[in-house]
């Protein structure tokens, strides 16, 4: 293939124009911003769930203490019962001596009860403040994600407008080559990443290596208009002063 050197000298301002949309997509794919993202919310997933547990057991603590204060207050009853017949004196000897004996038990039990009420209240008290510290990380999570959102939308923003600049310069520069040359060139590119780089000090600049003494003799022989690839990665190598030809 035949192209003028002076227009395959601007294969360098294309490849490097799309060597920065590279970057730009990669930068995209592992953003600082993102990332940091992605682990606040993971952190906020983590702080609802554990929110959610203290809630459930919350509930349940609720509804025990609910049922120990239903049962408190039906022993209660149960007593004063016994003792209004205690003290309205209808009771023969017999009832006495059973009135007297469940008014103990009575007691007892509601002993009982209310350490375990006394207990269960104390769990909740504990869970209670669980729960308003879980709900504390779980709101500055939220405000850390926020804040960590609208610099990921910053930083997409830049890099919309760095790729955007890119289409437009590419657009610009593909009309200055031969259809044939440029579909040489995309699929180079395609394949190995770099459709085109410049020859310099006898090495490639796609894929760094120095070429043997043979392949530079060969190409210091070839016509400048002649477009002349890497013999190691494919590339169009782009001849300048600098090639050590």
């Amino acid at each position: 293939m035949n192209v003028e050197s002076s227009i395959q000298a601007k294969l360098l301002r294309l490849a490097a124009v799309d060597a920065e949309s590279t970057r730009i997509a990669h930068r995209r794919n592992v953003l600082p911003e993102q990332q940091e993202v992605a682990r606040l919310e993971a952190e906020r997933n983590a702080h609802k769930d554990a929110a959610v547990a203290v809630e459930i057991q919350l509930d349940d603590l609720d509804r025990d203490i609910k049922k120990l204060e239903g049962e408190v207050d039906a022993v209660r009853k149960r007593e004063d019962r016994d003792r209004g017949m205690l003290s309205a004196g209808t009771v023969n000897a017999k009832q006495l001596s059973e009135l007297q004996h469940e008014l103990g038990s009575l007691e007892r039990r509601r002993s009982v009860l209310e350490d375990e009420l006394l207990e269960v209240m104390e769990r909740r008290e504990a869970s209670a403040a669980d729960h308003d510290h879980a709900g504390a990380r779980l709101s500055k999570t939220e405000e850390e994600l926020a804040d960590a959102q609208r610099q990921r939308d910053e930083a997409l923003a830049d890099l919309d407008v760095a790729q955007q600049r890119c289409e437009k310069d590419r657009a610009d520069l593909i009309q200055l080559f031969p259809g044939e040359l440029l579909t040489v060139y995309d699929k180079q590119r395609a394949q190995q990443g770099a459709g085109a780089a410049l020859l310099q000090a006898r090495r490639c600049g796609a894929c760094r290596i120095e070429l043997d003494r043979g392949e530079i003799a060969r190409i210091a022989k070839t016509a400048p208009d002649v477009v002349v690839r890497c013999s190691e990665c494919g590339a169009i190598l782009v001849r300048t002063k600098e090639s050590g030809l």
